[in-house]
């Protein structure tokens, strides 16, 4: 077992998209074994790591466009402080190859401005990250996640509800 108070945590993205009513998407992370946070069947939103030379904007852009096949989004706010969150025991020295206790994010709020035939999950290139989606009241969302990523999404469900409201 790895002791996690000896690994750093991987710097990742966060984006909270939203539609005009001020709903949040949010994916079905596909089933799979080896998935890093565990093999459960959860929702999140769409999130993932920086890669060198990239901003946390750049990245978010990335991500958001990977996993859903979203282009169409004007990004109009991000959380003040990177949160983080700490893997479970089970999962430390397993997840992400053994390299990290957790992640640090930085998180995004996107307007989502196209058409909901935009939204693929499978985009040509990459593996897909989740295999259902649906639009939810961002107040719901840290009661999707898996139990360790809840208090992340609380602060950024509480950065964001302002601009989610408005619709």
């Amino acid at each position: 077992m790895t002791e996690s108070s000896k690994l750093p945590y991987r710097s990742c993205v966060g984006v909270m998209l939203l539609n005009d009513q001020g709903l949040a998407f949010v994916g079905r992370r596909a089933d799979r074994p080896s998935a890093s946070e565990g093999a459960a069947k959860t929702w999140q939103m769409p999130q993932g790591g920086i890669d060198a030379g990239e901003t946390p904007e750049l990245a978010a852009r990335r991500e958001l466009e990977e996993e859903t096949g979203v282009s169409s989004a004007r990004f109009i706010a991000q959380t003040k402080d990177w949160l983080h969150y700490d893997l479970p025991p089970e999962l430390v020295g397993v997840a992400w190859r053994g390299r990290y206790c957790g992640q640090k994010q930085m998180w995004f709020a996107a307007r989502f401005e196209g058409d909901e035939s935009e939204i693929n999950l499978n985009p040509p290139g990459h593996k897909a990250e989740f295999d259902s989606w649906r639009w939810v009241n961002a107040v719901d969302l840290p009661g999707l996640v898996v139990p360790f990523k809840r208090a992340v999404y609380t602060q950024v469900v509480a950065e964001f509800e302002a601009i989610a409201k408005r619709g």
